[in-house]
């Protein structure tokens, strides 16, 4: 006779604390079988030494680990397709209702569609939770339920919904008693998924009251190494963000708040706007010639291109999966504006080098980069990689890091000239949207 069971299905939530749908799993009728899926559709599109399959493969063995020396319980691992893996365990176990966590990009809701209609299919329920973010989908619109397209507005809605909003006691203690016991599962190496040893490492996130405090004197200056490196681990939810929102409410840093908004800003245009995956939101700047010179490409993204600041960004990415949000801006910038290249190019390799690649922020950035997205920069402001040393590493410590061979004679010559580049892409853009 097949055992009753509910299941939790872990995705970007990989922490047993403050975890939305685990909790509400925890307190159902029938024991909870945690499981996690590595999806082939998603790893067969990864670079092979995938910093980030890494990560996910540690974390999920810690959680297995943990699952069964504390609470007696494992970790269901599952190396296919949520449908083929859910066909398998609706054969072994009669489930009552599968929970997990919302996600929000354009192939995750295909895949909860599809697994819903299976399920459904089987008179199995399938219960979804907000866990990875404050407020989502239509939660904060304008007074005629339009979404918001410029971010000011969005904060001000944001956080005078907030005001009203706890944290405190969101989500219950979990019932640990209530899990599924059962023998340890297979545990799949990284072999196994097809993937190798990673040279880079997802560091720690560091963040303490001093840092949120001082975080608007620091934040624009590469040189200091004094961001908090929280990305990868809100991506994949190895850190509650109600936990985060709340040491920012505490530290009274609103600047820091802020950019966790950006965050939420750009997940409800993906959700709002699914097309801006691949399009303008400005559908006018899809008219744009791009130049596309695939040398010139492999020149910015191997960081030679003659233009100190622009060339340190790139590498410290390519080195350790990582970029200064200030000097990420200046490389997508000199990309679509210096070079004339799509914005979709650096969207996608930033996509397969950074460690906090997030679809939503990085389709929002570089469409906010290159003029094209919600509340852009305007198409005439073009950062001058010069300048922006003097302002952001005047010092050069930044630049000597990841770029030492800067003063030698070897160091490539700019690639462009500034000015004149700077004319090409007015005059390309201004014939383009007229």
């Amino acid at each position: 006779m097949k055992q009753d069971i509910n299941i939790f299905w872990f995705r970007r939530d990989l922490r047993l604390n403050d975890n939305i749908g685990l909790n509400q799993a925890l307190q159902g009728n029938h024991s909870v079988l945690p499981i996690f899926i590595f999806d082939p559709n998603i790893l067969e599109e990864l670079p092979k030494n995938d910093a980030r399959v890494n990560f996910i493969h540690k974390t999920i063995q810690d959680l297995k680990t943990t699952l069964e020396t504390s609470y007696g319980s494992s970790l269901a691992i599952f190396h296919k397709t949520p449908l083929e893996a859910f066909k398998q365990l609706s054969e072994e176990y009669n489930i009552h209702t599968v929970y997990t966590n919302h996600d929000y990009e354009p192939y995750a809701k295909q895949r909860d569609t599809e697994i819903d209609k299976f399920l459904s299919s089987k008179k199995i329920h399938f219960s979804t939770f907000k866990d990875q973010v404050i407020f989502e989908k239509d939660e904060i619109v304008k007074q005629n339920g339009t979404p918001y397209a410029v971010y000011t507005p969005y904060m001000k809605a944001w956080k005078a919904r907030f005001k009203n909003l706890s944290l405190d006691g969101t989500t219950p203690e979990a019932n640990f008693d209530n899990l599924y016991k059962h023998t340890p599962t297979k545990n799949f190496t990284l072999e196994d998924l097809g993937f190798e040893v990673s040279s880079q490492e997802i560091a720690p996130y560091k963040l303490s009251s001093q840092s949120i405090q001082n975080y608007e004197a620091t934040r624009n200056y590469p040189g200091k190494d004094s961001t908090s490196r929280l990305g990868p681990h809100l991506r994949f939810g190895t850190v509650s963000i109600r936990d985060i929102v709340k040491q920012a409410a505490v530290e009274s840093n609103e600047v820091f708040l802020q950019e966790l908004i950006w965050r939420e800003f750009f997940m409800q245009i993906l959700w709002h706007f699914p097309h801006t995956a691949t399009q303008s939101f400005k559908p006018k700047y899809d008219n744009i010639p791009w130049r596309n010179k695939e040398e010139e490409f492999k020149k910015w993204c191997k960081g030679n291109t003659g233009y100190p600041l622009v060339d340190a960004g790139m590498r410290q990415l390519n080195t350790t999966g990582f970029m200064h949000n200030r000097v990420r801006m200046l490389v997508g910038s000199f990309l679509c504006k210096h070079l004339l290249i799509d914005w979709r190019w650096g969207e996608a390799y930033f996509a397969e080098k950074l460690h906090d690649y997030e679809m939503a922020s990085n389709i929002g950035n570089w469409q906010w980069v290159a003029g094209c997205g919600v509340d852009a920069a305007p198409y005439f402001r073009i950062f001058n990689p010069t300048t922006q040393i003097e302002k952001f590493d005047k010092d050069l410590k930044y630049i000597s890091k990841w770029a030492p061979d800067f003063q030698e004679l070897t160091y490539p010559q700019p690639m462009v000239d500034h000015k004149e580049a700077r004319e090409r892409c007015l005059n390309t853009y201004k014939a383009a949207l007229n």
